[in-house]
């Protein structure tokens, strides 16, 4: 029977609301006080009921929370025949602990993603010498497993026949692949873009990278367990203090109505839905301005961080490499763009859809005697003519002289952390492109005012290389830039920050990469046009990846915090009033106190509401 009330909770508080407002309205426009007063004894008894059962399972833990002292007042007020009073506090504490518990939708389903992302199958290498398709719990540290264009690494491992190009995006969350070859390590949970390779296992299981990515989740979900709320810390002494006080004025007085008043006047119903209202609007302004906040504890630490680090590609960079500058030598640029094009044609690599993108339509060719060459780029004859497109090393291997105009452009293009693509025609240098994924626009300002609201550290970890790291952390202003960092050296990151340098931190981030630092952080922070795994696991959203609404999102919760500790300093300042003037004074009476009372109630509403115009300073 507990446990179904408690399940309709909310179906009890929508019909509470509506029983008190038939009540009011049958005394308003009807004058009938019978209907009034049934009404509201109704909503008290449907009320009090969760609240009776939350008192009473608190006590059994040998804990007076704020439920044993709501479900108190509102027994002294049926006494005391103040109905109104008994309807109006068991709903608004219900309504309040509604607001709260719906905002607060963090669920585990970030585990459950991240296993269903997990590789599931493997062709392993039997006796006979024939691959079979098995479990991926049945490979062993040894086994040589055969890895298809398409498939899944299933293991960490090496290659040891074939080459391809892998993207690792859900380790590395660059979204360029890496050329691979023997020799070279492979990880479980990425995705081989084309080729074949063969790879020996060298941890499986748990063991794996990806394996760790699941493990260094769930570690650092359950090290962020719920905080008790403000009010239910703050009740451990209050409500205490509030029983003992009526007691006293009963015993030493024998007024019985005196003690009773006391109990109802000191229930602090400004202070239950004071900070529910001003979380609430808060949530809601968020929603309003593409940021959502995922709960009061969220809003809390976010408005204290002084430390925020950021994931590089899609989170401060586009997440979708384009060229951004080129230089052309020698004649004919235009047949020469066309040989370009044709050979990236063949080609499935994200440098290759860059340079295609820039190139726009132009004549095909046929290519032919394709031949690629490892970590260096493609060789190909194209009407006639034979045609390198590569890198600098693939150049030197085609023996093509760079000039010097070449040699310093190629030194400028690699200086803005480009990622170069050159072509030949028949020895000749003809083109060069950096291809680089950009800043997103505006990035450089959004940074800035974070600044002003107090973030004093502002750091990168990228899995890509330290120098393009390191020119995005120049162009930016960051504090701090690492490169070539895995997940686990995140996550590492971000705990020493933490555990050994007390700083608050929040992490900014969208891959599948990011979610062990998201959830490790005291605040993450997911781009909405990330993962699925990433959001669930973060405690802020920034909807459709929009990065000018994370100065809203800090200047928010500040002014949310704000505007808790004034309702809260409102509700328990309106109590100490009442309780003083009533024991202290002759002119305060159950009147006068329950009309500052519900004004206090109101006071911090439209306190909280002015949240809902919350606009960040320019």
């Amino acid at each position: 029977m507990q446990r179904r009330i408690l399940r309709q909770k909310n179906m009890i508080t929508v019909t509470s609301g509506a029983l008190i407002t038939v009540g009011f309205l049958s005394l308003w426009a009807w004058s009938n006080v019978l209907v009034f007063e049934w009404a509201l004894i109704i909503a008290s008894i449907l009320g009090v009921a969760p609240i009776a059962i939350q008192a009473y399972q608190a006590l059994r833990v040998r804990v007076v929370s704020i439920d044993v002292l709501v479900t108190i007042a509102v027994l002294g007020a049926f006494l005391i025949r103040n109905f109104e009073e008994s309807a109006i506090v068991t709903f608004l504490f219900l309504f309040g602990a509604f607001l709260e518990q719906r905002t607060l939708n963090k669920t585990r389903s970030a585990i459950k993603e991240l296993t269903e992302m997990a590789p599931e199958s493997a062709l392993k290498q039997m006796e006979d010498g024939q691959f079979v398709e098995v479990d991926v719990e049945e490979v062993d540290v040894g086994d040589i497993l055969l890895v298809k264009t398409g498939a899944k690494v299933p293991v960490d491992g090496r290659v040891l026949v074939g080459e391809a190009s892998i993207n690792e995006a859900s380790i590395t969350g660059e979204s360029i692949p890496v050329a691979k070859g023997e020799g070279s390590p492979v990880f479980a949970g990425t995705i081989l873009d084309n080729g074949t390779v063969q790879i020996v296992a060298d941890r499986v299981g748990e063991d794996t990278t990806f394996g760790r990515i699941i493990e260094l989740v769930e570690e650092a979900q359950d090290s962020k367990s719920e905080a008790e709320r403000f009010i239910d810390r703050f009740s451990k002494y209050y409500t205490p203090a509030v029983l003992v006080l009526s007691f006293l004025v009963w015993l030493f007085s024998r007024h019985l109505e005196l003690a009773i008043t006391i109990l109802v006047l000191g229930c602090p119903g400004a202070l239950v839905i004071g900070v529910p209202v001003s979380n609430v609007a808060g949530i809601g302004n968020g929603a309003r301005h593409g940021v959502l906040l995922k709960g009061s504890e969220v809003i809390g630490d976010f408005s204290r961080v002084d430390t925020m680090v950021f994931d590089k590609t899609g989170t401060l960079t586009v997440g979708n490499p384009s060229v951004a500058e080129k230089a052309y030598y020698g004649a004919n640029h235009e047949q020469a763009l066309a040989y370009l094009a044709s050979v990236e044609r063949e080609s499935d690599h994200p440098l290759a859809k860059a340079v295609l993108e820039e190139i726009g339509d132009t004549e095909a060719y046929v290519v032919e005697n394709t031949e690629v060459v490892k970590g260096g780029g493609i060789v190909a004859t194209v009407d006639s003519h034979r045609v390198a497109v590569g890198n600098a090393a693939l150049m030197e291997r085609e023996s093509v002289a760079l000039s010097a105009e070449a040699r310093a452009d190629l030194a400028r293009f690699e200086k803005n952390g480009n990622s170069l693509v050159l072509s030949a025609v028949d020895g000749e240098l003809k083109i060069m492109m950096g291809v680089r994924d950009p800043i997103r626009p505006g990035v450089k300002e959004h940074l800035r005012r974070l600044r002003k609201l107090g973030v004093k550290n502002l750091v990168v970890l990228s899995g890509d290389n330290q120098g393009t790291v390191d020119v995005v952390s120049r162009e930016l202003g960051l504090t701090e830039a690492y490169g070539h960092m895995l997940p686990e050296d995140k996550a590492a990151y971000i705990r020493r920050l933490i555990e050994e340098e007390g700083r608050i931190v929040a992490f900014v981030g969208d891959g599948v990469n990011d979610s062990p630092s998201l959830a490790l952080a005291q605040i993450g922070i997911a781009m909405g046009g990330g993962t699925d795994v990433a959001i669930e696991t973060s405690d802020v959203v920034l909807i459709n990846s929009d990065f000018s609404r994370l100065p809203h999102a800090l200047g928010l919760t500040k002014a949310t915090a704000r505007n808790m500790r004034q309702n809260i300093l409102i509700a328990v300042g309106v109590v100490a009033v009442l309780l003083v003037s009533l024991i202290f004074s002759d002119w305060m009476n159950m009147s006068i106190g329950m009309l500052v009372h519900e004004g206090s109630i109101l006071a911090v509403i439209l306190n909280g509401m002015r949240l809902l115009r919350y606009k960040l300073p320019e």
